[in-house]
């Protein structure tokens, strides 16, 4: 399938590694300019040589940290007019919420929520103008199954997510869409940090507990970062114009429920 996406400009925040990485690989295969951004240059510019290796479009890449007023204007003045902006950001860390301070609740909202919604506020009347926009949101399946060990994430992302419910359906006219993806348990370095702090926190091995968790997994498998590229892509393409204010569950099965 052709997902008309050649030349379309398409940010991809956070995507030196992990499902960020997917999703520019994904794009820049479908004939994209993607631009990368990361906070480690040499993590990123070896992230975006490898996307080039398939990419049908241009790749570029910027060192920023889009969580600062000064990291996103500098992302925005790189790639001007983007059909495309993919928000993410590395998930904050996994504890006991009586644990975290003020300070750590402000961080986990400004990376995970205030972010987002600047970087939409920032692109998303150009997309308007122009006729065509696609903004995904990459959160997580706690978003409709909160975590208990990760509150500050499960707090940040349903505060996105109900912001992009009633901004979504204003622009909906306009052949702009915004979209969240919520992934499950992926073979990321994130998810291995999780499994981690688990392990330790219970005394068992991370081995063990990275075999349980998958036993769990309906799919009886974790998600390879692949297949969220490709999902990314779809709802970013031609095709999903009529894709909008929707939060769609990738996690082989897990998720119990019927919405």
């Amino acid at each position: 399938m052709d997902l008309k996406l050649e030349g379309k400009r398409a940010i991809v925040c956070a995507s030196s590694k992990g499902l960020g990485k997917a999703c520019a690989t994904s794009l820049a295969r479908e004939g994209a300019h993607v631009l990368m951004n990361g906070r480690t240059e040499s993590t990123l510019e070896e992230a975006a040589d490898e996307v080039r290796k398939t990419a049908r479009g241009q790749v570029d890449a910027i060192c920023c940290d889009v969580t600062t007023e000064e990291g996103r204007a500098r992302l925005l003045q790189a790639f001007l007019h983007p059909d495309i902006l993919v928000n993410n950001a590395g998930g904050p860390p996994a504890g006991d919420f009586r644990e975290w301070s003020l300070n750590e609740w402000q961080a986990a909202l400004n990376a995970n929520m205030l972010t987002p919604i600047e970087l939409i506020r920032a692109s998303v009347d150009g997309m308007c103008e122009r006729g065509f926009g696609r903004i995904v949101n990459i959160t997580s399946s706690a978003v409709k199954a909160p975590i208990s060990t990760l509150g500050l994430s499960n707090g940040a992302r349903a505060g996105l997510t109900g912001f992009v419910a009633g901004v979504a359906r204003q622009i909906a006219d306009k052949g702009v869409t915004i979209n969240g993806i919520l992934p499950g348990a992926f073979e990321t370095d994130r998810m291995r940090s999780n499994i981690e702090h688990v392990a330790k926190k219970t005394g068992t091995s991370f081995e063990k507990e990275y075999e349980t968790r998958k036993a769990r997994i309906p799919a009886k498998r974790y998600g390879d970062p692949e297949e969220f590229g490709e999902l990314c892509a779809f709802l970013c393409s031609a095709q999903a114009g009529y894709i909008t204010g929707q939060n769609i569950v990738i996690d082989g099965g897990n998720y119990p429920g019927t919405l």
